[in-house]
């Protein structure tokens, strides 16, 4: 028998003999001692025998390598295309504007022009002629072209606003007559300007290839030889040029030879006169 039951056995006795004594104390006593003696016994756990302990529950082994009880690593998100982590400075639009003056290249080609709020179109020199012949200083335009972040805009539709014609950009004919390479500086002169800088010109990849100054001047260098002077390729800096180019009813421009400032000018190249 177990301890359990020895214990109840022993209370339902002593109850019996204090009940058969009448007592109404000894009755609630009985029953009180009786109580005491169940819920003692109800929590003192029975110790298990020798060789019956339980073997605790199994838990399964984490494979070689891995961290226990961590997530998976999440995979990295996959890169953006490389064309959209680009933001290219070219727009195509459309720009509206009067011309205030004509721009001319060194051999007197009429290539583009600047707008009342200092835009600069450029449009090829094959097509200088029928430009002049279909606006005017003055005219008020309407372009449709790519411009960059400068300010600057290659056109490739002009229309006159005034008359409705338009030009557009067409590729010279491939039977058009062109000078041979020893007379394409025939008709150049030696022109020495100075003045204050408007704007910088850039070349078709973006990079400084001379200024225009205030008076509507142009002064064109290679863009590697224009990187030697990055201080003076600013708005409002006073430059002086020397070297070759044209002068017409439409500008003045002309390819350097020396430039810098009015009393320091350098020379450009070491086979040339000064």
């Amino acid at each position: 028998m177990s301890s359990k039951s020895i214990a109840r056995t022993a209370n339902l006795c002593e109850l019996d003999r204090y009940t058969r004594s009448g007592s109404y104390v000894a009755r609630a006593a009985a029953i009180s001692l009786v109580a005491v003696a169940t819920a003692c016994a109800a929590q003192t756990a029975p110790v298990p025998a020798p060789g019956n302990v339980p073997a605790p529950s199994p838990v399964a082994a984490a494979p070689v390598g891995s961290i226990p009880n961590m997530p998976p690593p999440v995979p990295p998100p996959a890169p953006a295309p490389f064309m959209a982590q680009q933001q290219s400075p070219v727009s195509t639009g459309t720009t509206s504007g009067s011309i205030s003056r004509f721009v001319i290249n060194p051999e007197g080609d009429v290539d583009g022009f600047i707008l009342g709020d200092g835009a600069l179109v450029r449009f090829p020199p094959h097509m200088s002629s029928r430009l002049v012949a279909l606006v005017h200083r003055g005219d008020a335009v309407r372009i449709v072209g790519l411009r960059d972040g400068a300010g600057n805009v290659s056109a490739q539709q002009i229309t006159n606003e005034r008359t409705g014609q338009t030009l557009i950009d067409q590729p010279p004919p491939v039977d058009a007559p062109r000078a041979p390479p020893a007379l394409r500086g025939a008709g150049l002169v030696r022109l020495n300007v100075e003045g204050t800088v408007m704007r910088i010109t850039t070349a078709p990849q973006g990079e400084p290839d001379g200024v225009i100054l205030k008076d509507g001047t142009i002064i064109k260098m290679p863009p590697p030889v224009a990187q030697q002077f990055t201080s003076l390729l600013r708005p409002n800096a006073l430059v002086a040029a020397r070297g070759y180019g044209t002068r017409n009813q439409y500008g003045e421009a002309l390819q350097a030879t020396a430039f810098g400032t009015p009393d320091n000018i350098t020379q450009l190249y070491n086979d040339l006169p000064n």
